[in-house]
């Protein structure tokens, strides 16, 4: 049984706009047990951190964890044992940002689950939805137009973010494979992409009866389906069909907005990605037809952003960095802090993102019974988000389920 008590800590949660006063924070066998002033609590650590900032721990609501390149079609050539060696070096680089909690959307399994649960890793817990969902010729069908291997070739493939499927009865047993192999939600291609070859932007990717049966074999496993989604028109389908959390969303409609916030569905941007792409995504492989595709969504996506927050939509923090952008995770940090209030900002990856992961209460949060997840800062993030960057440098102590991942000399 281990514990440990955190005295005069000013918690930065996004659910307001200043740090709250000094409190004291318990934390036993993992969890958080109590938040208050003049806790008594009979601690094997205590630690005082005389005023400075907490925060809960980071979750990213959209990262892959298993790909180590831009070029997604060579990445899932590569060797499993590769794969998963790179991918817990990936991983342990988001720990050490604060980022204790990341969602997979398309490729990390229950084996690279069960190693960071098993402490064979260093590693933010893992949310995985297994392999992404698609159709022939859409997003994750990385063969190009030249290429004719049958896909089957990449089922087993550590380095596929994705599975092709196609017709009402192959989605149905595809869906319900993820799900029997640990996903715990699915995710459909539901739109065309930008790191893919063949399958542009605004392609209304599987039949409404293909989206309907996903999304039934998901409720029935009483979870949920999100849809990798960039136009107007693919998103009014996909949420026709059900499908409750769109990733990117970045040529959403202002009325489509007004709708998504009435019916609580979820949104996570993902625009440090394409800002990212257009500067060097060639450098880090990225084929040239993906990068032709990228300013049809940039700056859609940061003044659509806007036009969500203003709405009241739950808006998830969201990376999708590839390969060698990865180190720019935190980015989407400042990024979006240019558009919309820093506590809005943070928010979207703590308060907000749990609920993207529906795990409320659990995560995202510094209360009794949450993971004991937290990050300490030095400075104040509300007045300078810059300060979630550079690597975890401004992070002095993060822990993971009570565990210190990261401790600077003199605390």
């Amino acid at each position: 049984m281990t514990s440990l008590l955190l005295k005069n800590a000013r918690i930065v949660d996004g659910t307001a706009d200043r740090p709250n006063d000094p409190v004291d924070i318990a934390i036993e066998d993992g969890r958080f047990v109590e938040v208050g002033t003049d806790i008594k609590f009979d601690a094997q650590e205590t630690l005082d951190l005389k005023g400075q900032i907490v925060m809960p721990g980071l979750i990213d609501c959209h990262v892959h964890v298993i790909a180590t390149t831009a070029n997604l079609g060579l990445n899932a050539e590569l060797p499993n044992s590769w794969v998963a060696l790179k991918s817990a070096e990936l991983m342990k680089a988001m720990l050490m940002r604060g980022f204790t909690t990341v969602r997979d959307l398309g490729g990390a399994d229950q084996g690279l689950q069960k190693a960071q649960t098993d402490s064979l890793m260093d590693a933010p817990r893992l949310v995985i939805c297994g392999k992404a969902l698609s159709q022939t010729g859409g997003h994750t069908d990385y063969r190009g137009p030249h290429h004719s291997r049958d896909v089957s070739y990449y089922a087993e493939k550590l380095g596929a973010l994705g599975r092709v499927c196609d017709g009402v009865d192959a989605v149905r047993a595809a869906a319900r494979e993820e799900l029997k192999g640990g996903a715990q939600f699915i995710k459909v291609m539901a739109d065309g992409g930008v790191s893919s070859p063949s399958d542009p932007v605004g392609y209304l990717v599987f039949s409404v009866d293909e989206l309907k049966a996903i999304v039934e074999i998901a409720k029935g496993f009483g979870t949920y389906v999100s849809g990798h989604l960039y136009d107007d028109t693919a998103i009014v389908r996909a949420l026709d069909c059900g499908i409750e959390c769109i990733e990117h969303g970045n040529l959403i409609g202002d009325d489509t907005i007004k709708r998504v916030a009435r019916e609580g569905q979820c949104v996570v941007p993902t625009n440090i990605t394409y800002d990212r792409l257009a500067k060097t995504g060639a450098d880090y492989g990225l084929p040239e037809e993906s990068v032709a595709k990228i300013a049809d969504v940039r700056e859609a996506g940061l003044e659509r952003l806007v036009k969500m927050h203003e709405a009241g939509v739950t808006v998830g923090y969201g990376s999708d960095l590839l390969g060698g952008m990865q180190p720019h995770q935190s980015g989407e940090f400042p990024l979006r802090g240019r558009y919309i209030p820093a506590d809005a900002v943070i928010r979207s990856a703590t308060v907000d993102a749990a609920r993207v992961l529906r795990m409320e209460g659990e995560l995202g949060v510094i209360a009794p019974g949450a993971h004991a997840d937290l990050i300490v800062v030095d400075g104040n993030p509300l007045e300078d988000l810059n300060l979630l960057t550079e690597q975890g440098a401004h992070m002095p102590l993060i822990l993971q389920g009570g565990v210190a991942k990261k401790k600077a000399a003199g605390l």
